[in-house]
């Protein structure tokens, strides 16, 4: 059965596809409901807006920082028994985060917590990968995006009617759905690994990821709230130093976390600059929407975070569509029209403020917004796999994921304090009305920007430009096949934001 694949359909096929579909949905329900208890938080443990920050990205740190190498570790060990470990250890970090007594405990467990997703976030989709083969495996992950976006359209109601309770319960919620996913997986999925695994580990590229993306997000986020002491400016340099000595690594590794040869490709280079604008206004919007919505329109918890509802629903319903216009008309069109049009959804959120009504002023900029992401995330996702060679397709995807998690968590460092929210009240509206208009027009700079790298970059088709032949593999043949590309559901193993959100 494991030479030949699970099937579609059959009982083995199922629990492994539930297994995969409920631990992915952890960290994709966490990320969403964290948001909606944001306020809260603030409220219960008295943070100022630099601890909800931290909150977010205390996780999202750990997460963009160790996710390859967490890939890596679960194609080396097995799968299945990294994914465990994965869902174990997010489980007891979200423990830590719903008894923490204060933001600095919260704060702490949040990084553990991103330790855990790192684990288990990439081995779902790779234990798919796996399992499932040829159309199987295409089916499989279309399945595995659909039902996930059915739990990232359920997040923001559960987490409303979770917070009007206690915010604490958002991350209690995960212990019950971890113990059933463990024991899913330890009763109904096959272990695979790779037997073509490098046997060393990138340890000197994860550490030196890890301490230029801290370097650099606890510097600006502190640069941002006003503060400017000797520490932060020394982190700073710190922390781009660390990423420049990375990429030399990366170059000279026997076993790179991120292949050289990926970036040789300028469509892929390219790509990922595109990834890194558009996913950067993403995570300024997903956190400070859902803040504005609360503290200065007045909406409870639950409205509030049906804000960005409509996302998630346009992108289930018309997410192949858009797949299957790249395939037909190239990628170009679609990744320069479709961050234009995001950046006109986050114009139209100008008109919410005081007053504002879900209806009339929310709905129109947050359909038009998910309208552009819609017609981007597929033909990118297509587009980075495509430019990628195919021994090097879950690479390639993984690389993608980690850029979109690390523009997330710079932006959620910058933008508020270039936007004025870093170092004010922020539970005053007047001032946090004024800095989330001024965000909204950043946020919709960085999209009209890479509407126009894509315009300058992109190819017009898929595939129309000849790879350069790459060197055949050295040792046994590989028990894992590359990921295929979904054009159904625009998959980028492990992410498509805001599912997860990609994810988080």
């Amino acid at each position: 059965m494991a030479e030949q694949g699970l099937r579609m359909g059959t009982r083995a096929g199922r629990w492994v596809l539930l297994t995969t579909v409920l631990g992915s949905s952890l960290a994709m329900l966490d990320g969403t409901v964290v948001n909606v208890a944001l306020a809260d938080i603030g409220r219960d443990l008295d943070a100022g807006f630099t601890g909800l920050q931290w909150t977010v990205n205390a996780y999202t740190l750990s997460l963009a920082s160790l996710i390859l190498l967490g890939g890596s570790l679960g194609d080396r060990y097995g799968r299945r028994r990294v994914f465990v470990i994965g869902v174990v250890w997010f489980a007891l970090a979200s423990l830590a985060c719903g008894l923490a007594p204060n933001i600095g405990a919260l704060v702490a467990a949040r990084a553990l917590q991103g330790v855990g997703g790192a684990l288990l976030t990439p081995g779902s989709l790779a234990i798919i990968s796996a399992s499932f083969h040829g159309k199987d495996r295409a089916a499989a992950v279309g399945a595995w995006s659909g039902l996930g976006g059915i739990a990232g359209a359920v997040g923001p109601f559960l987490g409303g009617w979770l917070v009007e309770w206690t915010w604490r319960a958002v991350f209690l919620l995960n212990l019950p759905l971890a113990a059933v996913v463990v024991t899913v997986a330890l009763r109904h999925v096959p272990e695979t690994r790779d037997v073509a695994a490098a046997r060393g580990l990138d340890l000197a590229g994860t550490a030196l990821a890890v301490v230029g993306l801290a370097g650099l997000t606890w510097s600006l986020t502190g640069l941002g709230a006003g503060e400017r002491t000797a520490g932060l400016w020394t982190a700073l340099v710190v922390g781009i130093v660390a990423l420049g000595v990375f990429v030399l690594v990366e170059r000279r590794s026997r076993h790179p976390l991120v292949p050289p040869v990926l970036f040789a490709d300028r469509v892929f280079a390219a790509a990922n600059v595109v990834t890194l604008l558009v996913y950067a206004a993403l995570g300024a919007l997903f956190l400070l929407l859902v803040l504005q919505l609360q503290i200065v329109a007045g909406f409870p918890p639950v409205l509030a975070g049906a804000g960005l509802l409509p996302v998630t629903v346009v992108m289930l319903l018309f997410s192949a569509r858009s797949g299957a216009l790249a395939e037909r008309i190239g990628p170009r069109i679609p990744m320069t029209v479709g961050p234009v049009l995001a950046a006109c959804g986050l114009l139209l959120m100008l008109r919410i403020g005081p007053g504002a009504s879900w209806l009339t002023d929310v709905l129109p900029g947050v359909l038009v917004f998910a309208a552009g992401l819609t017609l981007t995330v597929a033909p990118l996702t297509a587009t980075v796999l495509d430019a990628a060679p195919d021994r090097f397709a879950g690479a390639a995807s993984g690389v993608n994921n980690a850029v979109a998690r690390a523009a997330g968590l710079l932006a959620v460092a910058v933008i508020p304090g270039v936007a004025g929210i870093g170092n004010v009240d922020y539970s005053d509206p007047v001032d946090f009305n004024a800095g989330f208009h001024t965000a909204l027009l950043i946020g919709a700079g960085l999209l009209v920007l890479g509407g126009l790298v894509s315009a300058v970059t992109i190819r017009s088709r898929l595939g129309a430009e000849p790879r350069q032949a790459e060197p055949e593999p050295v040792g046994p043949p590989l028990e894992r096949i590359p990921l295929e590309r979904c054009a159904h559901c625009g998959i980028n193993a492990p992410q498509t934001y805001p599912r997860d959100s990609a994810g988080s």
